[in-house]
């Protein structure tokens, strides 16, 4: 599993670095306004320093129209390092963005994915990662796994580069389900991730393992 963060919370990513193999974070502007008032730059600069610059820092553009976006994403890339992969969400003026951007060689998350279709317009233009929204699919009657699946049999049938970085989720089930569909990787936001190993069992067990051992050896380690 490559997990990504979907957080823009420092303290929350200080500590998942700790003990999860995070292969990287995502930002959007409302996960950024989460993070309060806040001078984004600066955040995104200090993600990519705890995260290591060996891992992907994707960030959304703002802007809705074409030459926003391309303006927008040059912006990103000025402020925080040329390695950032640029969030793009796939319609129109999207897709034209991403063309440009490609042709500059510009790393592309494209984003708000709900279709097969506008996963495959995006890797055919280029895109590195695909980004279907897993939760938001469901709540629209729509089946992400079946979408996911399809579009990474496709990926693969065509040789492509391009990789499914799955988001939107609200719980575990909904995680694991998109990686047995296909997903290379997912992103998952802090309240899904503080589930991960949280599990009343988990802890009885180790309290019993505890229990077991000093009763016998009188400490409460090894040594």
């Amino acid at each position: 599993m490559k997990l990504v963060l979907d957080t823009a919370n420092l303290d929350k990513i200080k500590d998942y670095v700790t003990y999860l193999p995070v292969e990287g974070v995502t930002t959007n502007p409302s996960i950024l306004k989460k993070a309060g008032d806040i001078d984004v730059v600066e955040r995104l600069n200090a993600i990519q320093e705890v995260i290591g610059l060996d891992k992907d820092l994707h960030v959304q553009v703002v802007a809705k129209d074409y030459e926003g976006i391309v303006k927008d994403a040059h912006a990103i890339l000025e402020a925080v390092n040329d390695r950032v992969c640029v969030k793009i969400p796939v319609n129109k003026e999207g897709l034209r963005a991403i063309k440009t951007l490609k042709a500059e060689g510009v790393r592309i998350t494209a984003t708000g994915i709900y279709s097969k279709i506008q996963a495959l317009l995006a890797a055919e233009l280029g895109a590195d990662f695909l980004a279907p929204y897993v939760n938001r699919m469901l709540n629209l009657d729509t089946d992400p796994y079946e979408v996911i699946s399809s579009v990474s049999y496709q990926l693969a049938r065509t040789n492509s580069d391009t990789e499914i970085i799955a988001a939107s989720f609200k719980n575990i089930n909904q995680v694991t389900s998109a990686l047995e569909a296909g997903a290379q990787y997912i992103t998952v936001g802090d309240d899904v991730v503080d589930k991960f190993v949280e599990n009343a069992n988990i802890e009885k067990a180790v309290s019993d393992f505890s229990a077991d051992w000093t009763a016998v050896h009188d400490r409460d380690s090894f040594v």
